[in-house]
């Protein structure tokens, strides 16, 4: 006897351009292929509509997000973010930073993310009451997203006395894993090799904000990479930002990529701040800033694109849906053609999957089915356009499905 699917959706196109029927069981893809007459619990119709594995946003600041009324960016500078978010946190409550956090979440599944890695901020400002607040939601929420919770030292850990302990304490009571903040401490490779000792104490990932400057005067990501081979933490670190990337000549670059590669540390980009907040300087040519997504992907290296901040002093816009950073880079880092937007594509799914280590993910028979289908038959739009979300399947199963109507009464009807 056959088994029946838990849900069956028929006739939906894979990224390759494929029309195909997709059975699910059990929270993973049973089937791909021609499945006409299988039975199912319930089945879609899809109408030719493409679907892709769920988005995963590697970075995001859910304890932060949602400040501008409060603290809102008046300079935009990195310097002034740091200090307004800093005194606005003497502020937060636990309640406070549920609240905002879950308005973020709610646009987040909405918009098709199934998997998630927010920074928490641990310090002597703030206390615990980020991962207090966002480890109610990563239980509440578990059933529509994955969520990571990695405990990050914004306030710097040698200039912040107090912050290692706490950061201790975080990766005791609930934190994934750890990260830092190396351009805003009194030393950064003192910082570095304190998270990497957390790190190998509490057996976690990393994940570093890094070389967040116009020039590359830092490169502390080289350091990063020196102790993740050091230490044998391959394929568990991560960094965003890298702005200082963007600044070297093609042949340091090389270099550094390869470096990076090596060392299976996985680049985030974040357009939306980086744009907003780099070449502030600059008064013609002003740089774009972000991180060179195209040069690093040719030399190997797993790229990201992600959200970071909304609606704060660091990024003064924007929403929870992360297919509008993939729209943005489309223009901020030149890449349009239909291999470019693939690779965006890939950089709101299958990298940051690898950077999140996050098993079985992806459009193969054994994956967990976590699935998107999107409104329109032409994979580019899901980035180009920022085609609508129609269907969202977490673990095999419909979290969530949309239904949009619009009466057009300048037409004349009724």
């Amino acid at each position: 006897m056959i088994p029946s699917f838990d849900l069956l959706l028929q006739g939906c196109r894979l990224p390759d351009g494929r029309l195909v029927d997709l059975g699910t069981l059990d929270g993973k893809i049973a089937e791909i292929g021609s499945l006409t007459g299988h039975p199912a619990h319930r089945a879609v119709d899809c109408g030719g509509r493409v679907v892709t594995p769920g988005l995963v946003d590697a970075h995001i600041h859910l304890d932060k997000a949602l400040l501008s009324s409060l603290a809102p960016s008046i300079e935009g500078t990195v310097a002034e973010a740091l200090r307004v978010t800093a005194e606005a946190k003497r502020g937060f409550t636990v309640e406070d930073i549920g609240a905002r956090a879950r308005r973020v979440l709610d646009q987040a599944v909405r918009a098709g993310t199934t998997a998630m890695r927010s920074h928490v901020e641990i310090d002597p400002i703030v206390g615990l009451k980020g991962l207090e607040a966002l480890t109610k939601l990563k239980r509440e929420y578990a059933p529509a997203i994955d969520l990571q919770l990695c405990a990050f030292a914004q306030e710097g850990i040698l200039r912040s006395p107090g912050t290692e302990g706490l950061l201790e304490r975080a990766l005791r009571t609930g934190a994934d894993l750890i990260g830092g903040c190396p351009y805003n401490d009194s030393d950064a490779h003192a910082q570095i090799d304190i998270v990497f000792r957390l790190a190998r104490e509490f057996d976690v990932d990393v994940d570093f904000h890094i070389d967040f400057f116009d020039e590359p005067e830092h490169m502390d990501v080289l350091y990063v990479a020196e102790q993740t081979v050091r230490f044998g933490w391959q394929g568990r670190v991560a960094v965003g930002h890298a702005s200082e990337l963007a600044a070297l000549p093609p042949d340091e670059l090389d270099r550094a990529a390869a470096i990076l590669k090596d060392a299976g540390i996985g680049i985030i980009v974040l357009p939306a701040t980086d744009l907003y907040l780099m070449g502030r300087k600059d008064v013609r040519n002003v740089r774009r800033g972000v991180a060179p997504a195209k040069r690093l992907l040719a030399a190997g290296v797993s790229v990201a694109v992600a959200t970071n901040n909304i609606l704060n002093a660091f990024t003064p816009m924007g929403t929870g849906d992360l297919a509008l950073m993939g729209f943005l880079m489309t223009a901020a880092a030149h890449m349009g053609t239909e291999r470019d937007v693939a690779d965006i594509l890939a950089m709101l799914t299958e990298h940051p999957a690898r950077i999140l280590r996050l098993p079985d993910y992806g459009l193969s028979v054994g994956a967990r089915a976590d699935l998107v289908l999107w409104e329109t038959e032409r994979v580019a739009e899901v980035v180009t356009t920022m085609a609508p979300c129609r269907l969202v399947v977490k673990a095999g199963r419909l979290s969530l499905e949309h239904e949009r109507t619009c009466r057009e009464f300048w037409r004349g009807g009724a």
